[in-house]
C-alpha cells in the first residue's frame, strides 16, 4: 500500500541518526519488546513500525547502539498473542509498545508491572487497561484508537454513500470489548437511519465466508420481497454478471477495526465485491485495496507518537502518570472505481469531504 512511505519513513529516520550518535557515550542498553498483531508481510504494519522507529531514532534511540529492540508478529492469532506477550515479558523488557486491543489485553494479562504503550485500543476503560484516561493508574497508557461514538459514524457513511442500504451486517470480533462496544453504538443509531443491523464474527476465513454469503442471498430475498409487495414499484434488474453475483441494493457491510479483521482484510474486501455489497471499513488500507469508503484515525501517527512515551518511560516516567490520549488526526478514503462497479454514484459533497479519493 504505502511503499514509497514506507521509503520516505525510513529514509527520515536516516536523518536522525546524527542525532543519536551524540547522545551519551557508555549508558546502559535499554531493551524494548513489540508486540503488533498484524502478519510480517503485514505492508501497512510494516510502515507504522517504521514511524515507530523513527520516532524513537529523532529522540536519540537507535537499536543496537543504545537500544535493543524485540518484536513479535503474532497475525491475528489469540494463541500466538497470548505466547508472544509471554515471552516478552520473561525477556525483562524496560517498556513493550502493543499494537492493538488483543495484544494489549494479553500483556496485562502477562504483567501488572512492565511498562505498557499501547496504540490504536478502542476502549481502554472498558476493556480494564486503565483506570481512567486521565489518569490511567497502572503499568499501561497509550493511544486511542477512537471513541465508541466512532461506529455510528461509519452506519451514516455506508447510507450517504448507498441511500437504498436498510440492511447492514457488521464484521467484527466478538470475542473482545471493541468488538462488542462498536456494535452496540451502530445498533444504537440504527434505527434512526432507518437500518436493520445484525453482526458476523471474524473467527477464521471460512466462517467470514459462509457468513457474508447467508447475508448477501438475504438481503437480496429481502429485496425481492418487498418488491413484490409494492406493485407500483418496478423491481430492479438483480441479474448477476457474468462471475458475480446478483446485488441487493438495500444490504451494506460495516468493517469493525480488530487485528482479525485485518489479517481477514483481502478476503473481506473480496467478499463484498463478490457480492457487491457497499462496505464501509476504518482504514484507508482497505480501500487502496479495493474497499469502498473508509473512516479512521491515521495510525501511522499513533506509532509515531507512541515513540514519545516509550522515551518517557525510559527516561524515568511512569505509565501511570501519562494520560491517554485521543486521535489527532482522522482520514476519510474512497475508491470510485469499486463505486462505479457496485453502480453507486458518490455525493459530491461526501467527495468535497474526503482526504483522498482514489480514481
Amino acid at each position: 500500500m504505502r511503499r514509497r512511505t514506507f521509503i520516505a519513513l525510513v529514509g527520515g529516520a536516516a536523518v536522525a541518526w546524527p542525532l543519536a550518535a551524540r547522545a551519551q557515550q557508555g549508558e546502559r542498553m535499554r531493551r524494548i519488546g513489540v508486540l503488533i498483531g498484524a502478519t510480517a508481510d503485514d505492508p501497512d504494519a510494516q510502515v507504522r513500525y517504521a514511524a515507530f522507529l523513527q520516532g524513537l531514532q529523532q529522540l536519540g534511540w537507535t537499536d543496537g547502539r543504545n537500544v535493543q529492540i524485540d518484536i513479535r508478529w503474532a497475525g491475528g492469532s489469540a494463541g500466538d498473542i497470548h505466547r508472544h506477550a509471554a515471552e516478552l515479558v520473561a525477556l525483562a523488557r524496560d517498556v513493550i509498545l502493543s499494537g492493538g486491543s488483543s495484544s494489549a489485553g494479553s500483556l496485562l494479562r502477562a504483567t501488572r508491572t512492565v511498562p505498557i504503550v499501547f496504540a490504536f485500543v478502542a476502549d481502554p476503560v472498558g476493556a480494564g487497561f486503565v483506570d481512567s484516561l486521565a489518569r490511567p493508574g497502572g503499568n499501561a497508557t497509550g493511544f486511542m484508537q477512537f471513541e465508541y461514538s466512532l461506529s455510528g459514524k461509519w452506519l451514516e457513511l455506508l447510507k450517504e454513500i448507498a441511500p437504498a442500504v436498510t440492511r447492514a451486517a457488521v464484521v467484527r470480533d466478538s470475542a473482545i470489548t471493541a468488538g462488542i462496544g462498536q456494535f452496540a453504538v451502530i445498533q444504537s443509531v440504527a434505527p434512526s437511519l432507518g437500518v436493520e443491523v445484525s453482526s458476523i464474527n471474524v473467527r477464521d476465513a471460512p466462517e467470514i465466508e459462509r457468513a457474508v454469503a447467508a447475508f448477501a442471498r438475504s438481503a437480496l430475498a429481502s429485496e425481492a420481497s418487498g418488491q413484490r409487495g409494492n406493485s407500483k414499484v418496478r423491481a430492479p434488474d438483480t441479474r448477476p454478471e457474468p462471475g458475480s453475483s446478483a446485488r441487493a441494493p438495500n444490504g451494506g457491510l460495516i468493517v469493525a477495526g480488530s487485528a482479525l479483521t485485518g489479517v481477514h482484510r483481502d478476503l473481506i474486501i473480496a467478499l463484498a465485491a463478490r457480492h457487491k455489497l457497499p462496505a464501509v471499513y476504518t482504514g484507508r488500507l482497505y480501500v487502496t485495496g479495493g474497499g469502498l469508503i473508509s473512516y479512521g484515525a491515521d495510525f501511522i501517527d499513533q506509532y509515531r507518537r507512541a515513540a514519545a512515551y516509550v522515551d518517557r518511560i525510559l527516561k524515568g516516567e511512569k505509565p501511570a502518570d501519562l494520560p491517554v490520549q485521543a486521535p489527532t488526526k482522522y482520514e476519510m478514503v474512497i475508491n470510485l472505481k469499486t463505486a462505479k462497479a457496485l453502480g453507486l454514484a458518490v455525493p459530491p459533497a461526501l467527495l468535497a469531504r474526503a482526504d483522498e479519493v482514489i480514481e
